[in-house]
Order: C-alpha cells, then structure tokens, then sequence
C-alpha cells in the first residue's frame, strides 16, 4: 500500500525570471560538483611530490570521489524525492563546502582521500537532485528539454575546465587552492537556493532500500577496487579474484532482490526500454572515455613533456572553447529533433579523437597534440544534452530524481572506471617509452567505447526527447 501523495510546488506558478533563476544556482552547483572530478587531476604531480604518493593512491584521489557519487546518487535522488528536493540540495551544499574545507587542509594523502569521500557525500546530494529542481521547474516539455540541455552543457564545460582553473590555481597558489575555490561558490549557492528555490516532492513517496544501496556499493566498490589494486597485487591474487567474486554475488543479489520490492532502489524494469537503457550505456561509455583522457593526459602533459600546471591546464583551453560554444546547440537540436544526431556526432569524434591520440608522441608538436585534443571538445559538447534528456524523459516526471540518479550514477561509475582502468595501464610505466606504448593502450580503449557510442546511438528512437 503506497503511502499518501506529499505536497508539491506548482513550477507553472513561477514567473520565467524565477524559473531561469533556479537554472543558475542548479548551474552553478553542478559547475563545482562536476568540476571538481577534472580540477583535481591537474594538480595530481603536485599532490605526489608533496606526499610521496604512488599511482594507486592517486587513482584513490580522483577515484574516492567518483565512487561515492556513482554509489549513492540512486539513494540521494529517491531520497530527495521522498523528503524534499530544497531541503537536501541545502544540506548538500552544506556537506560539499566542509568537505572542500578539510581537503585544503589534509595533512596526508590519506586524510585527503578521507576529505574527498566526504566532499563526495554532499556531491551526491547536489548532482541529480539540481537536475530533478530543474525538470520540475519547467513543466513545458519543450522548454524543459532546452533547460536540460543548458544544465548538461555546464557538467560537460565545468569537467573540461577543470583542469585549465586548477592549472592556475596549483601555479599559483598550490594545490590546495583548487579546493578553497569551491567554498565562496557554495557560500553564494546557500543563500541564493534558500532565497529563490521552491521546495518540491514527488506526488508518490518511494520508500528506503537500504539492502540495494549495499548491494550497489559491494559492486561498485569491489570492481573499482579489483582494477586499481590488481596493478600492484596481479589480477590472478587472492585479494583481486576475491573482490571480483564479491561484485559478482552483489550484481546477482541485486538482479534477484531488487525486483521483489514495491520500491527498489533500481528500478530494473526501465532497462527493458532500448532508449533508456541505450542512454544509460552511453553515459558510462563517455565518461569512462572522458575520464581516461583527463587522467592520463595531464600525466603526458606534466610528466613526459615537462609543462607546468597552469600551461598544462591551457592546453586543454580548446576542449573548453569547443564544449561552450556548441554545447547549447546541441541543447538546441535535442529539444527540437530528438537525440540521435548529437550522439552519432559525439561517439565518432570520440573514436575519431582515440585514434588519432595513437600518433602522439613525447616529441610531437604541441598544436598538432591541441588539434587532437578539439575531438574530445566535440565529444563532450555533442554527448551529455541528449544523454540527459533522453535519461530524464524515460520516467515519469514524479520520479524525476530517480532518473537524474540513474543517469548520473552511470556517468560517476563511468568516469569511476576511466580513471582506474587508464591509471593500471600507465601505472607501471618506468620511463617516456613505456609511458607511451601504455598510453597506446588506453586510446585503443578508449577508441572501442566510441564506437561502442556509436552503434548505441543507432539503437536510440528518435523520438525519445520528445516524449
């Protein structure tokens, strides 16, 4: 028996200055939330010498965050569905600036790898939550689809930016600046949201699974782990092959309880829709893709041609430029004929990009390497508006939430396992040659998830956005 219907805020009674109000605090915390998975990768050589760190503990660097977001986006999104978007918008805020706060001041890596789960925590709690603000705030089906398209141009610009802020930042501050910079923003964002954000629910409760969101984290947590460690410990180890059997238990205990309640957590009925299970794999493709780029091109960038950090986050400028300038047309084109296009467009740049990265070289010329780089701009302007709109319009508009987590938990997972998979590959390169011929292998990756983008896109109706 489902509980009563909560109250909820009416979007059509604010005005479209109020409405285009929300957008930009929802904007402007996605900016920090996404930003802060590519911000830190440039500050990565920083981070080692100032700790000894290793790869692996690198990897753990970028990777504590993306986990914990992938893990409990699901939860976070069904819970603000449950007891008020506002209210857990605000509390993430709250979590993410503390958390911010603590990793400018970690002592060792160890305690910022602690202050990263936490800043990720309050991420969790801004990420699909601002996306579920924004599809109730526009009821119109149209507009709302510009508006998601808006919403998601700014994760992809904040993710390719990152790293040209942080270059500035760890240049000329340290690398612990890339952190202090989150907290003015989240200051401004507290205020504005308590000001201007209407309070909504969904018009039907969904109740607490906390058996699922273990089972989410056994295997996520085991599969990341398994990739990262199995560069130091092989992946025929004890510790390896256990943690691989563990994700592999988790992943049946989920395909088997999750579908005897009323109210999963994943709700794996919607996977039998092609279009949204299509755009669920597409996003864990093109981020596990972006991810592997960011990582291992700042350690190209920094490492084997000797660039500073701000100059190594310049030469990512072009990603930026190409991600601003055509991310809204593509928002655009989604909203009035549907997502295909964009897709098509976004997984051969991708391929296109991948194999064009295979001719880099430690001595190739540097604007040959920013050419290569604009693919990647392509890719990501062209993938996220519609990967978005088609998640979002694939539920009901009262279990908005839920669909943002799902599409966002399979984004973080992607990006999750981009940073792992790419760090195992490089992680035992002693020199510039075996750097390279490592780095061969991650572009051959992540050329297969490209296309992988691609003949998903063809599977996708055209009508998807539009429903």
């Amino acid at each position: 028996m489902s509980a009563p219907p909560l109250p909820t805020t009416a979007p059509r009674e604010l005005s479209r200055r109020r409405r285009l109000g929300v957008l930009a605090i929802c904007c402007a915390s996605i900016i920090v939330v996404v930003m802060d998975m590519s911000i830190v990768n440039v500050a990565l050589p920083s981070v080692r010498a100032d700790f000894d760190a290793s790869i692996s503990e690198l990897q753990w660097t970028v990777d504590a965050y993306t986990l914990v977001l992938a893990s409990f986006l699901l939860l976070a999104g069904s819970t603000a569905d449950r007891i008020g978007r506002r209210r857990v918008f605000l509390t993430g805020l709250v979590v993410f600036g503390l958390g911010s706060l603590l990793c400018g001041l970690a002592p060792g890596v160890g305690w910022l790898i602690g202050a990263r789960t936490l800043q990720a925590v309050g991420a969790t709690m801004l990420n699909p939550v601002a996306m579920a603000i924004v599809a109730t705030t526009f009821p119109d089906r149209t507009e709302r689809a510009r508006a998601i398209g808006v919403f998601g141009a700014m994760s992809g610009l904040a993710l390719a930016l990152g790293p040209i802020l942080g270059g500035a930042l760890v240049d000329g501050f340290g690398w612990r600046a890339v952190f202090w910079i989150n907290l003015p923003i989240v200051a401004a964002a507290l205020v504005c949201t308590a000001l201007f954000v209407p309070e909504s629910r969904a018009a039907r409760v969904r109740r607490a699974d906390p058996i699922g969101q273990v089972l989410v984290i056994l295997v996520l947590g085991s599969v990341v782990s398994a990739i990262i460690e199995a560069g130091g410990l092989g992946w025929t180890s004890p510790v390896i092959l256990g943690l691989l059997l563990v994700a592999v238990l988790a992943a049946v205990g989920i395909g088997v309880y999750e579908p005897r309640r009323a109210d999963p957590l994943l709700e794996l009925g919607l996977f039998r829709s092609v279009p949204f299970s299509s755009a669920i794999l597409m996003a864990l493709f093109a981020l596990c893709g972006f991810g592997a780029f960011l990582f291992v091109t700042t350690l190209y960038l920094q490492n084997i041609r000797g660039l500073s950090a701000l100059t190594a986050g310049l030469c990512l400028l072009p990603v930026g430029e190409v991600i601003m300038v055509l991310s809204p047309l593509t928002g655009r084109v989604v909203g009035a004929r549907g997502p295909r296009v964009p897709l098509v467009i976004a997984g051969a740049a991708l391929a296109l990009g991948a194999a064009a990265s295979l001719w880099i070289e430690p001595t190739t010329p540097l604007p040959a390497v920013l050419a290569i780089y604009l693919f990647f701009g392509l890719f990501l302007s062209a993938v996220n508006p519609p990967i978005t709109n088609t998640a979002i319009s694939g539920m009901p508009t009262s279990m908005a939430g839920l669909a943002a987590s799902v599409a966002s938990s399979a984004r973080q997972t992607g990006t999750t396992l981009g940073v792992a998979v790419a760090g195992t590959i490089v992680g035992s390169a002693a020199n510039r040659q075996a750097f390279t011929a490592a780095e061969h292998r991650v572009w051959w990756t992540v050329l297969a998830l490209g296309l992988g983008i691609l003949g998903l896109a063809f599977l996708s109706s055209t009508g998807t956005a539009e429903r």
